[in-house]
């Protein structure tokens, strides 16, 4: 295994790149994860854990080098003033820039999310804003800012939309990836540095598969900021 991609770090946070299809911390497979990783690597076993993503997920993480840092973070994050921008490969030809937003519902036993479909002017439900970047004939590559933090929230409104994300059978792609990830990609995030009025924002490129690379390419400027 291994060393894990460090991004950014000062003496309160790491920002490290989670690969896809390796958990966030330890699960009840045993398989090695970025949290354990990382704490070995860097020496530092304290090493807090603010957030996690899917294991299928890739893209860019943040950790606490002090229990203050990371209460702070885990804060932020509760009071949602952190901003993540997301990159995804969905099934089909996305039909433009738009809003969605859903009802979710987490189903437990099913392990994912119901979503429902609600009008764009409903305060209900969870947001997710969507820019196209690019297209082929069978993909899009889509930028997506989420507002909240629901369960498989990204994952479950684009598959309700109809473009499920490429590898995500479990919500309705056509097939699977070998590597058991999901071409879905924590592009960016943004927090107040600790102790600090200063925000920062990390960056994780992408992947280094063949059709991550050729959207790359042909991908247009983002808006929101990755």
């Amino acid at each position: 295994m291994g060393a894990v991609e460090v991004l950014w770090f000062d003496d309160t946070v790491i920002a490290a790149y989670k690969p896809g299809g390796m958990p966030s911390q330890p699960d009840p497979t045993g398989d090695p994860d970025v949290l354990t990783l990382l704490r070995s690597q860097r020496n530092e076993p304290l090493l807090g854990l603010i957030h996690r993503l899917d294991r299928p997920v890739s893209g860019v993480m943040l950790f606490g080098r002090t229990a203050a840092a990371t209460a702070t973070l885990s804060a932020q994050f509760r009071e949602r003033t952190i901003q993540k921008v997301y990159w995804a490969i969905v099934e089909g030809r996305f039909p433009g820039d738009r809003n969605l937003r859903h009802v979710l519902v987490h189903d437990a036993k099913a392990h994912k999310a119901r979503a429902k479909e609600v009008a764009v002017s409903d305060e209900e439900g969870a947001s997710l804003k969507v820019r196209v970047l690019a297209q082929g004939d069978r993909y899009s590559l889509l930028e997506l800012k989420p507002e909240g933090g629901a369960f498989h929230q990204i994952r479950a409104q684009l598959a309700a939309a109809g473009f499920p994300i490429k590898g995500d059978v479990k919500y309705g792609a056509r097939r699977g990836e070998k590597d058991r990830s999901i071409a879905l990609h924590a592009r960016s995030i943004t927090f107040w540095l600790p102790g600090s009025t200063t925000r920062n924002t990390c960056h994780a490129e992408p992947p280094l598969t063949t059709i991550w690379q050729i959207f790359m390419a042909q991908r247009t400027n983002s808006t929101f900021g990755s």
